[in-house]
This record gives C-alpha cells, sequence and structure tokens, in this order.
C-alpha cells in the first residue's frame, strides 16, 4: 500500500502522494511542460486510483521537491553504463535482474527520491534495462549495440532532415539529396496521400495544390509534369487484359457497300464507319457500322470489368488510356484490316432524313479511313447530276451523306434541339513542345455528328420496341431536359455561352426519355464501344437479344451503368484539367503576349471573354464598356500552373 509523502509516477510525471480518500489517493504533481497557460510553480491535484500510480520512493517527499526533479533521462553516464557492464552477462548466459531499490543504489550509491526519480527516467528510456517480472534485467551486449546503433542512426536522421527544412525554406533544395524528403510531398501533390510530414513540418497547408506548387518551386518537378490523372485515381496505362477475338458466327457480309470511317487524323481507334444505299424508288438506307467487342467482351469477363472500372477511354495530350486492352484495336477497330466485323444500325429514313425503319446485323463489312478534310475534298467533287460518269463513286455517296445530315441537323432544329458552337482545339506533345491546333469546321464532322445521332435514335426506337417476359428490355437510355434558354439568343459566341448555361445535365435511365438538348423523343449512346462503356453495356444487352440469350436485369445493368458513369465523370475531369494544364504550360514561356479575346458576358465592373487561340474563358477588369461579341486585346500578365490558373488584362 502506497503511504502519504510517497514519490510516484503519473502520466510520466513526478508526483507526491498527500493522502487517502475512499478507495482513491490525494497526489499532487507539478504541470508537463507543455501544458496550455500552465505556470511552473503551480501545483495540480488529483484523485485516481492505486493502479493507475507507479510507486517510486516511500519518501518522506514534500511539494517542493517534485520542481527539482529533473524530465530528461540521466543517459550514458559512467554510473549507469559501469552498472549494466556490472549485471549483463552477454549473450552467453543470464543476467542478473535486481529490484527497483537495488538498481538504484547500485547505479547511483543510495536509495533517494532523485535517484528513484532518475531511474524511472532511465527505465523509461529503455537504452540499458528492462523490467520483467518485478525485476529489472540489462540487455545484452548485442541488444545495446542495436540499439545504439538505430539512435544514431535516428539522430543523424533528424539531423539531416533539420538541414533539409531549411533548405527548403529558403527554395534551395539539393535535389540529389532531398529527393527522399520530398516523396511525401509529391504523394499528395498526386492524391495518393491525404497528408504530408513535410509540409507539415515546413508550416505549409497540406492540399494537392500547394503539394504541386512546392515541388516546381524547388525544382523536384518541372512545371509540365501534369498531376491531375492521378489525382483522380486514373491509371496511365492501357487496360490489361485482352479480350478473345470475335467469335465465330453467322455475319452478313456487306462487302458490297463502300463504307467510309470518317475521323481527326489524330484519331487511331476508329469504331464506327457510314455507308449509304439508294433504292431505285429514291429512297434512302443509312447503315451505321460500329465496333462489336461485345461479341466476345461478356459481362463480368476480367476484359468488361476494367472497362466498367474506367468508365471510358481517357484521352490526355500525352496519349490515349484505353478502356480495353491496346490489342484490343487490331480485334475490333473498324478498317485496321481488310475486313472487319462489325455490328451495323440499318436504318430505312423518310424523305425528311427521320427514321422509318430500323434493325440491328453482325456483319462484315470493307471500310475505308478518311480525315475530315479527305472527305470534304471527295464530297466536293460531286457534280450534283445524277448518274454523272465524271463525277467518282466515293464522291456521291459522300455527297449524299452530306445531304442527309444537313437534313436531320433541320429535323432536329425544328423539334428544338440546341446547336452550341464554340472553339475547339487539339492539344498535341511533340517531345517537350505542346502544340495547339485550332480544329477547322469541316462538313462532313458535322455529317459524322447526324448519323452517329441517327443511330443512337434507331437503336433506341429497336430496343423500345422488344420485350422481355412481357415486359420493356432493361437498356440505357439517354435523356436531357432543357433549362430556361434566353428569348432572343444572342449571336456570335456570346449566344453559344448563353445556351451552355442554360443546359441541364443529360440522364440515364432504363426508361425511354425525351432528349430536348438534341430534339429527339428517345436516344442512346451505341457507336463508340472501344472508348465508351456505356455503349459497350448497350452492345452487349442488344448483342443478348440477337443471340437468343438473357439479357442483363434491371438491377444488374443500373449497378454496372451507375459504376461506368462514376468512372466516366472522373475521366472527363481529369481530361478537363489535364487540357487546361498543358495551355498553360504552353503560355509559361509567353508572358506580356497579347491575345484576342471576344466578350461573351458581362459581369458588373467586368467581362466574360472567350480566347479562342486558347479554348479559354477568362474574366477580365474593364474601364470602359464592352458590348457581347466585342473583340478585346487581352494581355497575359500572371501563370499560376499549379492552380490552373491565367491572369490576363484588357489593353
Amino acid at each position: 500500500m502506497i503511504s502519504e509523502k510517497s514519490l510516484v509516477a503519473y502520466k510520466n510525471r513526478p508526483a507526491l502522494v498527500k493522502g487517502r480518500e475512499g478507495d482513491k489517493l490525494l497526489i499532487v504533481t507539478a504541470p508537463a511542460a507543455d501544458r496550455p497557460g500552465a505556470r511552473s510553480a503551480e501545483a495540480l491535484e488529483f484523485k485516481v486510483r492505486e493502479k493507475d500510480l507507479q510507486f517510486l520512493h516511500p519518501g518522506p517527499c514534500a511539494a517542493a521537491d517534485l520542481a527539482a526533479l529533473a524530465d530528461d533521462p540521466p543517459g550514458s553516464g559512467a554510473p549507469v553504463r559501469e552498472a549494466w557492464e556490472l549485471l549483463a552477462a552477454g549473450d552467453s548466459g543470464p543476467a542478473t535482474g535486481l529490484s527497483f531499490k537495488e538498481l538504484a543504489e547500485l547505479i547511483w550509491g543510495d536509495y533517494s527520491p532523485r535517484g528513484a526519480w532518475d531511474l524511472f527516467l532511465l527505465l523509461r528510456d529503455g537504452l540499458y534495462f528492462k523490467a520483467a517480472g518485478g525485476l529489472i534485467y540489462p540487455h545484452s551486449a548485442g541488444e545495446l549495440e542495436a540499439e545504439e546503433k538505430k539512435r544514431a542512426e535516428k539522430g543523424q536522421e533528424l539531423r539531416e532532415r533539420a538541414a533539409f527544412l531549411e533548405r527548403l525554406k529558403n527554395r534551395k533544395p539539393d535535389l540529389a539529396a532531398d529527393s527522399r524528403f520530398l516523396q511525401d510531398v509529391e504523394a499528395l501533390a498526386y492524391g495518393r496521400a491525404a497528408k504530408s510530414r513535410t509540409m507539415r513540418d515546413a508550416g505549409l497547408e497540406e492540399s494537392p495544390i500547394r503539394a504541386h506548387r512546392l515541388l516546381v518551386e524547388t525544382g523536384f518537378w518541372d512545371p509540365a509534369v501534369n498531376p491531375h490523372p492521378q489525382r483522380f485515381g486514373l491509371s496511365l496505362s492501357s487496360a490489361s487484359p485482352v479480350p478473345a477475338p470475335p467469335p465465330p458466327e453467322d455475319r452478313l457480309d456487306l462487302g458490297r457497300l463502300r463504307a467510309f470511317a470518317i475521323d481527326s487524323p489524330w484519331s487511331a481507334d476508329p469504331d464506327d464507319a457510314l455507308s449509304l444505299e439508294t433504292s431505285p424508288s429514291g429512297s434512302l438506307t443509312l447503315w451505321v457500322h460500329v465496333a462489336d467487342p461485345a461479341s466476345s467482351v461478356q459481362p463480368d469477363s476480367p476484359a468488361e470489368r476494367e472497362a466498367r472500372n474506367r468508365g471510358a477511354t481517357l484521352y490526355l495530350p500525352e496519349g490515349a488510356c484505353r478502356m480495353l486492352a491496346d490489342e484490343s484495336l487490331a480485334l475490333f477497330a473498324l478498317g485496321l484490316s481488310e475486313r472487319s466485323a462489325a455490328l451495323s444500325f440499318k436504318l430505312t429514313l423518310n424523305p425528311d432524313g427521320s427514321i422509318s425503319d430500323a434493325a440491328v446485323i453482325p456483319s462484315w463489312v470493307r471500310v475505308t479511313r478518311l480525315s475530315y478534310e479527305e472527305a470534304d475534298k471527295l464530297a466536293a467533287l460531286c457534280s450534283g447530276t445524277p448518274g454523272d460518269p465524271e463525277t467518282p463513286e466515293d464522291s456521291t455517296i459522300l455527297a449524299a451523306l452530306l445531304a442527309l445530315g444537313e437534313r436531320n441537323m433541320a429535323r432536329r432544329r425544328a423539334a428544338g434541339a440546341v446547336f452550341i458552337e464554340l472553339p475547339e482545339l487539339h492539344i498535341a506533345l511533340e517531345g517537350e513542345q505542346v502544340r495547339l491546333e485550332p480544329i477547322p469546321h469541316y462538313k462532313s464532322a458535322g455529317m459524322v455528328r447526324e448519323c452517329m445521332l441517327l443511330a443512337g435514335e434507331g437503336a433506341a426506337r429497336w430496343v423500345r420496341d422488344r420485350e422481355l417476359g412481357g415486359t420493356p428490355l432493361p437498356f440505357p437510355y439517354v435523356g436531357q431536359e432543357i433549362g430556361d434558354l434566353p428569348a432572343d439568343p444572342l449571336p456570335g459566341y456570346a449566344g453559344a455561352w448563353q445556351l451552355r448555361k442554360s443546359m441541364r445535365s443529360r440522364t440515364l435511365s432504363l426508361k425511354p426519355s425525351l432528349h430536348q438538348g438534341l430534339g429527339l423523343d428517345v436516344y442512346t449512346q451505341v457507336t463508340s464501344p472501344l472508348r465508351r462503356y456505356m455503349d459497350l453495356l448497350a452492345h452487349q444487352q442488344i448483342r443478348a437479344v440477337l443471340r437468343g440469350a438473357q439479357p442483363l436485369g434491371k438491377d444488374d445493368l443500373l449497378l454496372r451503368l451507375g459504376a461506368g458513369e462514376a468512372a466516366m465523370a472522373q475521366s472527363v475531369q481529369a481530361e478537363r484539367a489535364s487540357r487546361l494544364h498543358w495551355t498553360l504550360v504552353y503560355l509559361r514561356d509567353k508572358i506580356g503576349s497579347q491575345w484576342e479575346g471576344v466578350v461573351v458576358e458581362k459581369k458588373g465592373a467586368k467581362v466574360q471573354a472567350i480566347i479562342p487561340a486558347l479554348g479559354l474563358d477568362t474574366q477580365v477588369s474593364l474601364k470602359q464598356e464592352a458590348a457581347p461579341n466585342e473583340t478585346l486585346s487581352l494581355k497575359l500578365i500572371a501563370l499560376r500552373i499549379p492552380e490552373g490558373e491565367a491572369v490576363f488584362s484588357a489593353e
């Protein structure tokens, strides 16, 4: 039993027992040095259970003695080392164990409150001795040597870290020596970690943007490093599971039709192509041939799960990170071999371009690849005279496709479709150089868009007319409501900006719904199954119907659709952030350069302006009024790449 005036340890602090109150002891202790607002002479009293105390010395001790007791262990002084050597038997035999009182007397020559407290600190430090079974034993020579080496290394590490933090403060790190201390900063900048000890020790905000800036400021990162895809948790490589080739099956041979895959010159994954047939009566049949990965990529296969986890192919200026393995292009892309397997959407059209009938047919097609520029040039060769022997067949077909696209656009506009035309740029990397290329307006690009919309409309109608056991077939439909459009939209970029701000997000549903933005009463996406998971999912449902197999049920389809869309949203954000990043990298040596901006909106004393050559929008202050669509001369005055900011002023 602990008596009055005994010295005890309470929460690693020296304490004096003042007396007993019931089943508890009343103790007094000096405050911890780090206790906010405490004075060193202030006495703190507690009522504690005896089992929460460690007895050190029977006393008698006085409160004044507490202030004289040291907080630090006595270290490796000669008495401590000599006591250890005396007790240690080496690794060849058992060491001698002593009681707390005996060891205090051996080291200090007597058993006093001062010595008892120093021994307590010595045991807490744990370098020479350890407690076991009520006795205290010396560490073996090997244990002591290992611990001393460990502490020496830790001390050296602390000294090196302190020197690093001083260099970091001055933004003059030794990159070769200090890179190990910046690893946690890099992890934070990439979004792989939520905290950084280095940022905290340097007194900096622990955020990805601030970590990014620090890495650039110190030269550990080149300003061109793009952290955004990894910050969104995305892989920088393509999917690894390689699907099987299309299996043997009956496919309609459509080799008699001219089929054109028309895309940008930098596109490497053609997954749709167009054919056009004209009957003797003059009616048109549009064929939209689409890559057919769903012929072998089955639900819950490794390739399907990987595509679902990615949601879409990630397109970066650095390159494409595909949702299906790179090897899938040789298996499924159209026009990469003499004959390609496809899922063809056959659309019989009315004179106004609307669909009178739709069918879906597995097929073989022979595809010719064209760029938009090449398609426009070929179409321009058509004289417009039916049967003109001087007009190449390809030119006649392409000209007819262009006319079809214009009719469908007029049909959708009459149905309330919204058309938004803002500047578009292609961002490419050539070594360390960033190239920004404004995308020209090609007639064939609009035509391809209209044909893809017809394919989505036709596929949605085809599915809508089918039932599964008397109930509608579960299928991913796309809809959209339009917000409050301006009654009289402005012309030009200002009007396009008004319309974009009015648009609402698209919706996904297992029930057909109106797509007001496109002017279609029913719509889905089926033309990019190599690039978008939703399209692949739609193909799997269609494929199940064609094979007479059981499609995915409502709950399974919703789960897959939700997972794929969530992943795709991450890709979209990463692509947007990456495009902005590389645009700012392009501008990093252009401070003071002049750019043409177009006013699209007034905001008090500021205006929102679009810079077509950069694909950027920015707010600038003006000293005088500027009307919508008015052209401004803007000067680049500041650039903050980690923050994603370019600051312009109006000249």
